[in-house]
């Protein structure tokens, strides 16, 4: 008989936030603006935009990235001060439902646990001594340490090269379209994270939960 465990994957990689992490500026700008919602989307939609969020988590200083919008913006420079001041209550807590999940496959012992996040390494420093089970990951590559940013391939080709994936047996989870088509691309078993539910079902057809 075929041994199923031939086929089974070795290593778990779980993006972060919005997999495990429920991060939302907005959970911090509510209160930075009073809950005045028009002006809040405003701010992020003109000001402290997701693409300039980005370049943080691709290596940029906050104190650069904040500067650049304090001399375009001033008149909002308390919030954008409140961004870096304040920044972990952007995270509103772990996502427990999906946190059960990595303790189960923790406990079961049957693959390797990594994670991969675009992340500034300045705040991710910040955060991690809140969430202990960080420290179940075997390793968690940081876009901002790396200076690369998901979907970039070669962010991916760090867990081949560094950590030693086999893309072929390792299950990639990413709540974000574009990173689950390029892991796929790049032959990792992509799953498009929907919920804790749906994933669970993914793993357990997979064989890694029971």
């Amino acid at each position: 008989m075929p041994d199923a465990t031939a086929s089974r994957p070795t290593a778990v990689v779980f993006d972060l936030g919005g997999v495990l992490l429920d991060w939302n500026p907005r959970h911090l700008f509510r209160s930075v603006f009073a809950g005045d919602e028009a002006a809040m989307e405003r701010f992020l939609a003109e000001v402290a935009t997701p693409e300039w969020n980005a370049e943080q988590d691709r290596g940029r200083s906050w104190a650069d990235g904040l500067a650049l919008l304090v001399r375009d913006h001033p008149e909002h420079a308390a919030a954008l001060e409140a961004y870096w001041t304040r920044w972990l209550e952007t995270i509103g807590g772990p996502i427990q439902e999906t946190v059960a999940i990595v303790a189960e496959l923790r406990l079961g012992g049957q693959v390797r646990l990594l994670a991969l996040t675009n992340w500034s390494a300045e705040t991710f420093e910040r955060a991690r001594p809140r969430f202990a089970f960080l420290d179940w990951f075997e390793a968690i590559v940081v876009s901002g340490a790396e200076r690369i940013i998901k979907p970039d391939p070669a962010i991916f080709a760090i867990l081949v090269e560094r950590h030693g994936v086999d893309p072929a047996r390792t299950v990639y989870i990413d709540d974000t379209a574009v990173n689950v088509r390029v892991a796929a691309d790049l032959g990792y078993d992509a799953i498009a994270f929907n919920g804790a539910t749906a994933l669970r079902g993914e793993l357990t057809g997979r064989g890694l939960l029971g």
